[in-house]
Order: C-alpha cells, then structure tokens, then sequence
C-alpha cells in the first residue's frame, strides 16, 4: 500500500470509528473528515493559485537616447520575463514586466541599478506590484 493511500485509509477508517460531528455550511461533518483536508491538501498548495508578479516601472536620469529600451528588452528577455518599455515626452523610461516572482525581483534591481551601459540611473519607481494567476502580456517588447 503507497503511502498516501495508507494515510487515507488512516483517516477514513478514524473518521468512521469516532463520530464528532461539526455544523459547517449547511451540513454535520465528521471532524476527522475536516481535519483530513489539512493533511491531504496543505494550504499551500490554495495560496499557489497566483503564480506570476507584476510590477509597473519608471526609469529617471540620463536614460533616454543611450539605448536604455533595447538594453531593457535584451535583458527581460534574457530573463524570460514578459513586458513592455517606452519612452516619455518627460525624459524617463516607463514600462510593466510580467513573470515569475524571482525573475522579475532581478529585473527590478537590473532597472534600478545596471541599466543600459551609457546610461545614468537617478532613481526608479515601482508602483502597481501585485500577483497573478496567468501573464497578461505576451513576450516583451518596445512601445511608441
């Protein structure tokens, strides 16, 4: 018998023997029963249903006219992140980047402190930073 099939049969056969009942949701359910869903689905396993990050950005400094969009693009793809990044009429460079949680945490910090090589990063922004279940951008690419 696997292992997960003993546990089961563990936890049915305890949830017949004991008969401790809750009112929950309109039922009488067996606490054992309850309890079982603890053992058999962690609750980690319902808190993963957000499984991507997004985070929308702001480059100030010396970053336009020095490539800082085709190094931008470059890397995201690199990292395998999804996205986009424009220039400003204001002289900053704006964008949002899609992907897993680490992924884009790096592109974060390669926005904020690498940039493109000619470039001067004063600061950047992050604002929107939020999870979700499924990329809604496609690739990563330059806006005009």
């Amino acid at each position: 018998m696997s292992g997960n099939l003993a546990i089961k049969s563990g936890i049915c056969g305890l949830a017949r023997r004991y008969k401790y009942t809750v009112f929950m949701f309109g039922y009488d359910l067996n606490v054992f029963w309850l309890l079982s869903l603890f053992f058999l689905f962690p609750l980690s396993q319902f808190a993963m249903s957000s499984k991507y990050a997004s985070v929308d950005f702001e480059v100030f400094g010396d970053v336009q006219g020095v490539c800082f969009r085709m190094y931008t693009e470059d890397q995201a793809k690199k990292l395998g992140v999804n996205g986009w990044v424009k220039n400003t009429r204001q002289g900053t460079v704006i964008g949002q980047v899609q992907g897993p949680p680490e992924k884009v945490s790096e592109m974060k910090h390669w926005l904020r402190y690498v940039g493109s090589p000619s470039s001067r990063i004063d600061r950047a922004e992050f604002t929107n930073e939020r999870d979700i279940s499924k990329l809604e951008v496609r690739g990563f690419g330059t806006r005009y």
